[in-house]
Formats: C-alpha cells, structure tokens, sequence
C-alpha cells in the first residue's frame, strides 16, 4: 500500500529511487492480485518518467508534482499509437489514437509515471464494475469474499487500493470515480465537469461525462485535480464548526444497508460533535430526477448515437447488459433530448436555491456495502437491482452539474462505506475546504 503523496514524496531522496518503486509496483501490477485491474501496461512509458525523476533529482532541478510517481489511466482515454477499447472487444482493431487525451498529457507533463490502462465496465456503462470480456477486478478491501469493486472505473479504484498508483486518472458520467472510490475505501473527487478537458476521452454521455480521479487522500485528488484542470483550486481553510450540512429527507437515506446506516449515523455525530450543523432538509426535488429520466436519459441517448450502427450490425460482441442499457435510446427524439435538457436546466436552477446558504450537501455515497460478484455473475435482476442502487445518490450530482467527494467513514476493520460531500457547480474550491474539514475528523475516528 503506497501512502499519500506527500509522505511517499519524502521517501524518493535517494538515488534511483523513483526507478526502484516503478520496478515495485510494475511487479505487482502482474501479480495474482491485480488480475483484470489493467487492460494494458506502460512499463516503457512509466520507467522513463520514473528515470527522469531521478535525473532531476539528482541535479538538484524543479519537478513537476507528479515526477515519478505511479498514476494509473482509465482505458477509455487515448494513448498516442493504441487504440482506445473502453472496455470492449468490439472496439478491436479501431484505428490507433494520434495523441494522448489532453488529460493524459496533462499528467505527462506533471511528471506522472503512468504504468497501465487500467479495466473499465464496457463503455463506462455502468456503476457495478464488472466486465465479461476483461475479467472482474477484485475488491481488495475483503479477503474472504470476492465482492465487486464499483464501476465503471473499477481497474482505476483497484489499481490505487492495492498500492499500485498514488492516484488513479478515471471518469464519472452518473457515479463512476465516487462508486468505485466508495467501495474500495477510497477519496474520489467529481469536479464540476467544465473545469477538465475531455478531449481524446471515449465518450457515454457528452452531457455528463467528466473527467477526474480518486486517490487515497483528499489533498491528493485535489494535486491531481490541479494538474488535470491546469491550475489548482485556491482552497479556503474551513473549520469543521460552524459548517452547515444539508442532509435530504428525500432519496438519498432510503434503503440503507444497516452497516451503510450504521457508519453514516456515526459519522455524522462525529460531526456534529465537532461542531457541525446537520441540517435535514426535505429537498422534494431529488424525486424528481427518476422521472425526468424516464426515457433512459442522457447517457442512454447520447451513448445509442455514438454506438447505434455498432449495436445494429454487431450487437453480440457487446456486453449483453451494456447493449440493453445502450438500447434505451433507440428511438428517442431530438425534440424528446431538447426538452431533456430543458427539464435538466430548470431543475438545476431549483435545486441550486434550495441548497443555497449551505457549505455542503452531505449523505451516504451509495447506500450499500459491496456485493459479493458471485450473486450478479449470472442474475440480470440482481446485477440491474445493484446498479440502480450503487449508482442512486452519485448520480443526483451528476444531473445538478455539481462537484462531489466520496470519503471513507466506516469504522477501521469494516466493509468500505462512503460519506459524499456535494455542492453545485463552480463551488469545487469551497467544497474542497469543506471535504478537508471533514476528513480530518473522520480520520480521527
């Protein structure tokens, strides 16, 4: 298990040093534990970065803030000469990528060794984190139990679960960093999805898709959510007393798992205890979004555009649950997807009011523990049951444009429960402050 980057940092002094960890982990990333958490590995790419590292260091010269370190990418972004799967088999044999996505570059250029495309559920298509044609990745956080990891960056949450990467560089359209993030016991960040380039990204949903990692601390996310925005977030310092917390009576609390419950309720008395303001609200606008979305909303629409000839001529190469979930917007209007998005847009405005006066929307991040993949492999109804749920809360933010953490609460030798701390869009930096807040007390148990 790799620390936070900053501790890492203080360990790399020594000569070849960064070299010597990419060797580590390089290592591990083909061992039995990381079965079907990379699609593809960069050893050649990652040892480079990881030697120029060590040059610099050794030269007594500037680095950038991700200089050798290990960073693992979604397979759904471009690799400059391969070609982009996204978790498929059906995209085989697709011209390569010229260059990498801008967000790639972008950590190339903050020094990232990035030691592998990491495995995704099928075009990103879903929050369970399974995939029929690349394996499953084990969640890591259960010894005894093969349980799922969360998707649909479930490779990208592993990758960083097992120590493999200080971050991991993944996508979130409806729940797919914060999920994964949640269920492996991790800190995932969905910035407002205007603030990160998406260009060279393999698209589900243009409207939703935003591209954002998760690591092990939030001060972690936010350095990498530096690098992908192209400057970092000027984060105010915040007291946890004081903070006034909206906590939805709607939605967001129904059907928790006891032991999802049961972290929550302690850590917000944790909080409050610290002095914070949990303050219900009834927020009658989060029932709405089901209905909204009737149709399948955008991500099946915008998702049956990009893969409607695909699905027509060679629909047995999808993932059969993926293909029926891309298959909800066949035969949606273009006059349907407008009022879509005028119904969104009206919404938004609503619900950006209720929550005004509030430093954070705050509420489980899904509202169960993660389920064994013995109970979806072979059950449609429980696997499309599952995905609902994991994928219920996170994606409310999704449809507010709005920025999101998830981080661990449960209590330490427990099943990995995520806290998520929300706000409207364009209020990263504030929410940033608020999530630093509440990390502190949470860690302290």
């Amino acid at each position: 298990m790799l620390p936070a980057i900053t501790e890492l940092r203080a360990t790399l002094a020594t000569p070849g040093a960064h070299a010597a960890l990419i060797e580590r982990v390089l290592e591990e990333a083909r061992g039995p534990a990381a079965a079907s958490v990379y699609t593809t590995l960069l050893p050649e790419r990652a040892r480079a970065a990881a030697q120029a590292a060590d040059a610099a260091l050794a030269a007594g010269q500037a680095q950038g803030p991700l200089a050798g370190l290990p960073v693992s990418v979604k397979d759904l972004y471009d690799i400059a000469g391969r070609t982009t799967l996204a978790g498929s088999v059906q995209r085989r044999g697709a011209p390569a990528a010229l260059r990498d996505a801008e967000a790639v570059a972008r950590l190339q250029r903050a020094g990232a060794a990035i030691t592998g495309l990491t495995n995704m559920t099928e075009f990103a298509f879903s929050g369970v984190g399974m995939n029929p044609h690349h394996g499953t990745p084990r969640n890591p956080c259960d010894a005894a139990v093969a349980r799922i990891p969360g998707g649909s960056s479930s490779g990208a949450a592993v990758s960083v679960a097992l120590g493999q990467a200080v971050a991991a560089l993944g996508s979130d359209t409806g729940g797919s960093i914060r999920v994964p993030a949640a269920l492996c016991g991790l800190v995932g960040f969905k910035n407002t999805q205007a603030r990160t380039p998406l260009d060279g990204t393999f698209p589900l949903s243009f409207t939703l898709d935003t591209a954002c990692a998760m690591a092990r601390t939030v001060a972690d996310c936010l350095l990498v959510d530096g690098v992908l925005a192209g400057a970092p977030l000027e984060v105010p310092a915040r007291s946890v007393r004081g903070l006034r917390l909206a906590l939805p009576q709607t939605v967001v609390l129904d059907a928790l798992q006891p032991a999802v419950a049961t972290a929550f309720e302690g850590a917000l008395q944790r909080l409050s205890q610290a002095g914070a303001q949990i303050v219900p609200v009834p927020l009658t606008e989060l029932a709405e979004v089901a209905q909204i979305n009737a149709r399948g909303g955008f991500a099946a629409i915008e998702a049956y555009e990009v893969h409607r000839e695909a699905l027509a001529t060679q629909r047995e190469l999808f993932d059969p649950r993926v293909a029926r979930r891309i298959a909800l917007g066949e035969g949606v209007s273009v006059d349907d997807h407008t009022l879509l998005k005028q119904r969104r847009h009206e919404w938004v405005l609503r619900t950006t009011q209720r929550l005004a006066g509030f430093d954070a929307l705050i509420c489980p991040t899904v509202p169960i523990l993660a389920p064994p993949i013995a109970e979806l492999l072979h059950d449609d109804e429980a696997f499309f049951r599952s995905n609902a749920l994991l994928l219920r809360n996170t994606f409310l933010i999704n449809f507010l444009d709005g920025c999101a953490f998830t981080l661990p609460c449960q209590a330490p030798g427990e099943l990995p429960v995520g806290l998520m701390l929300a706000a409207p869009g364009g209020h990263d930096a504030a929410l940033a402050g608020v999530a630093l807040a509440v990390e502190a007390v949470l860690r302290r148990g």
